[in-house]
């Protein structure tokens, strides 16, 4: 009879689990099969779908430029529920490839002898003092710009939320007394805070706000009209793409928090029509003032002692990655919504910009592939090494097995505790068990809920860089923990 009783509840659970596997795969069923699909290269249009399909971003749009001729090719959805497509006119969030045009401030600066590369950053900004190994030591602007000031990368975390002018100084505190990664000149260290620190000091040479200084100066002169940079007063909304979030494998409209103090790392706005101005100035294939052609000729020399060596073939310097050989300059960007990808051949006068309304590597794989294939070089097919993709994909599956055993658990507390038993040995073996399961299920939920602590993380950085589903994991795999816990405890005394 016991044994009837215990197959009649196997049978139960598998079937509950194979109903919930069935309406999760059929949920997910385009998801799943464009997952499993292989990227299709046959041509750029189609491999730029693909890798779109792929990683679920909605909107893209390409400038390609070669032999003095600019083109721009624009898919998807600028906003999907509106069913308004992309444009040369869309307007897209940049990231971090904004860190150029705020190095190129900083050149011009330094031609005109309002601050040197060599300078201590305290000389501007004296609420600034860094420490490393409990000793005040000196950072200098040359060292920001190559990210070698030894900032550590989590030092984006401490970027205070919030539109205000005043979000640039509260930056600034924040990171006032950080403790260095390493002494400063000695590593490079990728750490977007730096460029936050160089806008600073742009308002305190120049006495004008960061983004009027860099729209007078750059953006005007370049015929950038429709480019502003982010600050949540939008100049053009009906221009703006939304930007977007990956959950279970989909696209979400997500308007992501503002971050005025991190506007010189990652804030400008712009479009294909602006950017053909930018990326044709790189290459001196267009009329601009000679103070700005100057600068941007110095912002492609990285010096050789001063530059970040991200790797044996690759510099940083002046808001640009640079190959040592080809010189060949790139840089990829990503906020919360939005990301891109650059990269400029300025002597053979060849380039690819990308933009993307969803934080995702589309925009690097696809402008990696259009600049292979100007060089001759045959496209690649899609790769799974998307981080925020990757994760939501590992976080979904670990959702539905969650769930699953959730069900379960609340299953046998709604059938209350078992019967009894008077086998002093069955009493001490289900002591013992209830016991184990007590440590193990309180040491899993101190991972669940202590790991973004252990990667430099917070909730807080989670909850707006992630995909939704690693949240939803984390309250659920807690809640399980929880469960579990309850269950044992029955069992306790």
């Amino acid at each position: 009879m016991k044994k009837t009783t215990q197959r009649k509840e196997m049978l139960l659970k598998a079937i509950a689990m194979l109903l919930i596997v069935i309406l999760a795969t059929a949920a997910c069923w385009h998801e799943i099969g464009t997952l499993l699909a292989s990227g299709k290269i046959d041509s750029e249009s189609v491999m730029v779908q693909s890798i779109m399909e792929k990683t679920a971003t909605p909107g893209v749009a390409v400038l390609s430029a070669s032999n003095g001729k600019t083109d721009f090719q624009t898919y998807g959805y600028a906003d999907k529920e509106q069913r308004r497509r992309v444009t040369a006119e869309s307007l897209f969030e940049l990231g971090s490839t904004t860190k150029a045009f705020t190095a190129l401030a900083v050149i011009m600066l330094q031609n005109q002898g309002a601050l040197a590369y060599t300078d201590d950053v305290s000389q501007y900004l004296p609420e600034f003092a860094p420490a490393y190994e409990g000793g005040k030591v000196k950072v200098t602007i040359n060292q920001l710009l190559a990210h070698t000031s030894g900032i550590p990368s989590w030092s984006i975390r401490l970027i205070p939320e919030g539109s205000g002018k005043e979000q640039l100084a509260a930056t600034i505190h924040k990171m006032s007394s950080l403790k260095l990664d390493t002494p400063p000149g000695s590593a490079y260290e990728y750490a977007t805070v730096n460029y936050d620190i160089l806008a600073a000091i742009i308002e305190r040479v120049t006495g004008m706000s960061y983004q009027e200084y860099v729209t007078q100066h750059i953006l005007k002169p370049l015929g950038m009209n429709d480019s502003y940079f982010s600050t949540g007063q939008e100049r053009k909304p009906e221009q703006l793409a939304q930007g977007y979030r990956v959950f279970f494998g989909k696209s979400m409209a997500y308007d992501a928090p503002r971050y005025y103090g991190n506007i010189a790392a990652g804030y400008l706005v712009t479009n294909l029509n602006d950017l053909q101005h930018w990326v044709n100035a790189q290459m001196e294939s267009s009329d601009i003032p000679d103070e700005l052609k100057k600068a941007i000729g110095q912002s492609h020399e990285p010096g050789l002692h001063t530059a970040g060596h991200e790797s044996e073939d690759l510099r940083y310097a002046f808001g640009w990655s640079q190959e040592r050989e080809t010189r060949v300059i790139r840089h990829s960007g990503s906020n919360p919504n939005y990301s891109s990808q650059v990269i400029i051949d300025p002597q053979r006068k060849e380039a690819v910009f990308v933009l993307a309304n969803l934080n995702s590597t589309a925009p690097t794989l696809i402008a990696r592939n259009i600049y292979d294939q100007m060089q001759g070089q045959p496209m690649k097919a899609f790769k799974y090494d998307d981080t925020y993709i990757l994760m939501d994909g590992i976080a979904s599956l670990l959702v539905v097995f969650t769930v699953i055993g959730i069900v379960f658990k609340l299953i046998r507390l709604a059938g209350g505790r078992s019967k009894y038993t008077t086998e002093e040995k069955e009493i001490r073996r289900q002591k013992i068990k209830a016991r184990v399961t007590l440590l193990i299920r309180a040491l899993l939920l101190l991972v669940v809920l202590g790991w973004p602590l252990l990667v430099n993380y917070n909730y807080t950085m989670i909850s707006i860089w992630m995909s939704y589903s690693v949240l939803l994991w984390m309250g659920l795999a807690s809640l399980r923990c929880v469960l579990s816990m309850i269950l044992a405890g029955r069992y306790w005394r």
